[in-house]
């Protein structure tokens, strides 16, 4: 720890290391049992804390009700979006990092809700709401606040800053000590932290350790890969970034054992997995960001091979690290991942088709005067499928997706709208003007439980996909540390083997991403699990049909 202190502050070093000793000494004993690793049995469901509304009750505690009424057999875990006080971004520019959104609840209904299921916060610790105390303080001249952020000169050349929108780079504000100029990577509402602040990294530190006491057995690091600015470079991804995440997860490890560390990094691959550190020592899960748009480029095409390809690539992961897989979520399908994967025409046919079936698409400045797709903001099920098609044929699309989400190693994540069947909210979007409200409606509990019930959309949906899921967990060849082989089988089928070695189970995934019956002469023989029907060696496929054949040979 002092090593990696020694090279972010130099001589300040050794004081910031005593000072991140005497935060360790509060760390209760009481709380420092181990929290275990993943296995198959994890299923993180994705949420905002009031996706899901009831007049005269706070939010959280539907939310609760809703879990128990419906999900708590169904995922083990729940990712709630940032519920802390907010003033923009859908809670992504957090105004106090300690305390809850009022207006959702307490940290009461946190608890209570940690005692049901595991839970996972998120840290937003690049950048915090310029309404904060923090940027307040600041303003004002107080004291280590002026140290929190950083100040910069708009004369300098950032041109090979990345973007990850198309939005200035730095916002002048009027502070006690006149104009400047600060860094705003987000939007002028999201003021970003200067990690160059020992104080700063003791406060985020302290507040890590505060998620872990609360509740937390994940912690999500927002836009993590911008944590550290050097003028020159690109700030993403930099060395000191790294060594500050390897701080906080040492820092967890003794205050709370088992925290796990996911880093949000919507970036290519390699990027990515940089975040695994050398598998024992940094973030230990990923968000497996090339998944969302390669799985939706594989239907749009009826043809699985450029998903296949990539997912061939993937290195195994060590026994402590694994991916946080998912296909929707409360942003949009990022096309970034798809760097080096796609063709400008196959990412530009991608685009086209989103668009056709009434989807958004957000851009990102090149730092050149150009720009370019950033992501997709469509609900996924509609990404899936034009709005003329039939509904039986959106939903077996839709069902086939996820079944390939549910076969690849790691965690799978469910956004609380792929669960439910959402479709497009038009509503929202033209409301807000914003392209991600596409994707983020706020349901009304009654009606939504009345749907759950009855509509021809909402009920197979959350029904089918409820049931595949919880059978999903109850096979160890999916455990995230189960070996994965993938199948060249037939380019219109995903095909994926699963071993786990400790139990000697085998499942073979096949699954039809094109609108063909197709006939496969495969040496499996075994039970499909999804259909309950025998196969031996012959299989004949359906359009969007999905297999697991638990393999007793072969």
């Amino acid at each position: 720890m002092l090593e990696k202190l020694n090279l972010l502050y130099g001589d300040r070093g050794e004081e910031v290391f005593q000072r991140i000793d005497a935060l360790l000494g509060t760390c209760a004993q009481s709380g420092r049992e181990q929290k275990p690793w993943v296995t198959e049995n994890d299923v993180m469901l994705i949420t905002y804390g009031d996706s899901i509304q009831d007049q005269g009750s706070k939010p959280l505690r539907t939310l609760h009700g809703f879990l128990k009424d419906y999900a708590l057999d169904t995922v083990s875990a729940v990712h709630i979006l940032p519920f802390y006080p907010y003033t923009s971004d859908d809670g992504f520019s957090v105004a106090d990092y300690r305390q809850v959104n009022p207006e959702l609840g307490d940290w009461e209904d946190v608890k209570a809700m940690a005692e049901d299921t595991a839970l996972m916060f998120d840290a937003v610790i690049n950048h915090i709401s310029k309404s904060s105390e923090w940027f307040q303080g600041y303003l004002r001249g107080e004291g280590k606040y002026v140290d929190y952020f950083i100040e910069a000169d708009p004369e300098r050349d950032y041109s090979k800053v990345t973007r990850p929108r198309a939005l200035p780079l730095l916002t002048a504000f009027d502070t006690s000590r006149g104009v400047k100029h600060v860094w705003t990577t987000f939007s002028e509402d999201q003021i970003d932290l200067n990690y160059k602040s020992p104080d700063l990294l003791l406060e985020v530190l302290d507040i890590l350790v505060s998620y872990a006491r609360n509740g937390a057995r994940f912690i999500r690091l927002d836009a993590i890969g911008f944590m550290w600015k050097e003028l020159g470079t690109t700030c993403m991804h930099l060395p000191e970034t790294h060594q500050l995440i390897k701080l906080m997860r040492e820092v967890l490890e003794l205050c709370a054992p088992g925290t796990i560390l996911i880093t949000e990094t919507n970036v290519p691959h390699l990027d990515n997995i940089s975040y695994f550190g050398n598998g024992h020592d940094e973030a230990q899960m990923v968000y497996q960001f090339p998944l969302p748009p390669l799985t939706l480029f594989s239907f749009h095409t009826k043809n699985a091979r450029k998903l296949m390809e990539w997912a061939d690539r993937l290195e195994p992961t060590t026994k402590e690290t694994t991916f946080f897989n998912f296909l929707s979520s409360h942003d949009g399908i990022g096309m970034r991942p798809t760097e080096g994967i796609l063709t400008a025409e196959e990412k530009q046919a991608m685009v086209d088709k989103v668009q056709q079936h009434g989807g958004r698409v957000s851009f990102k400045d090149n730092g050149d005067g150009t720009k370019s797709p950033y992501e997709l903001n469509i609900s996924y099920i509609d990404a899936l499928t034009h709005p003329e098609e039939p509904d039986d044929v959106r939903i077996k699309r839709f069902l086939a997706a996820h079944t390939i989400l549910l076969s690849l190693a790691g965690v799978p994540g469910i956004y609380i709208h792929s669960l439910l069947g959402s479709r497009n909210d038009y509503k929202g979007l033209e409301q807000s003007g914003i392209n991600r409200r596409i994707n983020r409606e706020k349901l009304e509990k009654e009606t939504l439980y009345r749907e759950l019930e009855s509509d021809r959309h909402r009920k197979p949906v959350f029904q089918a996909l409820s049931a595949l899921i919880r059978l999903r967990r109850r096979q160890s060849a999916f455990s995230p540390q189960a070996e994965q082989q993938i199948l060249f089988l037939d380019d219109r089928i995903f095909a994926v083997h699963r071993t786990n070695k400790e139990t000697a189970e085998e499942i073979i995934v096949l699954v039809n991403v094109s609108d063909e019956t197709v006939q496969l002469a495969t040496s499996y023989s075994g039970t499909d699990l999804i259909g309950n029907t025998a196969i031996d060696k012959e299989v004949e496929i359906a359009p969007y049909q999905a297999i697991w054949i638990r393999s007793v040979g072969g």
